[in-house]
């Protein structure tokens, strides 16, 4: 086992499961509560939490889980099994979780920016808004979860195969 598959395989775990607790408390807490208060506050707060992702501290689980994952995958070659897991969990997220996100979810964020929270409309701008982006984040979530899964079984493999 190359000296980096070890590395590469928790890096692996461990942003899988960034990401995938990132997405999840979206949907268990953060859109629920925001669809609790006024419509006017929604909107701002979305707008400072969408202006505040974009930093170092996320980028590594947003951008990185899918890189890391196809190198584990390479690592792994001669464990089939790993090889596979890891790479599907590689090739999952960054379809379905860093694609879908890019085409749809941050055209969303980029357009509710320019919304003034006080206009008439903001009641319908946050409804239409929220409906929409959480359908799309439960997507995320439940693609990053199995992103997380496969992460798990390609360690599993890897352990079965010493």
């Amino acid at each position: 086992m190359p000296i980096l598959l070890p590395v590469f395989a928790g890096l692996s775990l461990l942003l899988s499961g960034a990401i995938f607790g990132f997405f999840y408390a979206w949907v268990c807490s953060t859109m629920w509560g925001l669809d609790q208060i006024a419509p006017e506050v929604a909107i701002a707060a979305m707008q400072g939490m969408n202006a505040s992702v974009r930093n170092a501290v996320f980028a590594p689980a947003f951008f990185g889980t899918p890189f890391v994952l196809l190198i584990t995958a390479a690592l792994s070659r001669r464990h089939r099994l790993a090889a596979l897991s890891f790479g599907l969990g590689g090739l999952v997220y960054l379809v379905g979780g860093l694609i879908l996100t890019v085409s749809v979810n941050v055209p969303m964020n980029e357009a509710l920016a320019l919304v003034e929270p006080s206009s008439p409309d903001a009641a319908q701008v946050w409804r239409s808004y929220s409906e929409t982006w959480q359908v799309w984040n439960i997507a995320r979530t439940v693609v990053s979860g199995v992103t997380l899964m496969c992460a798990g079984l390609g360690i599993w493999a890897l352990g079965r195969g010493r």
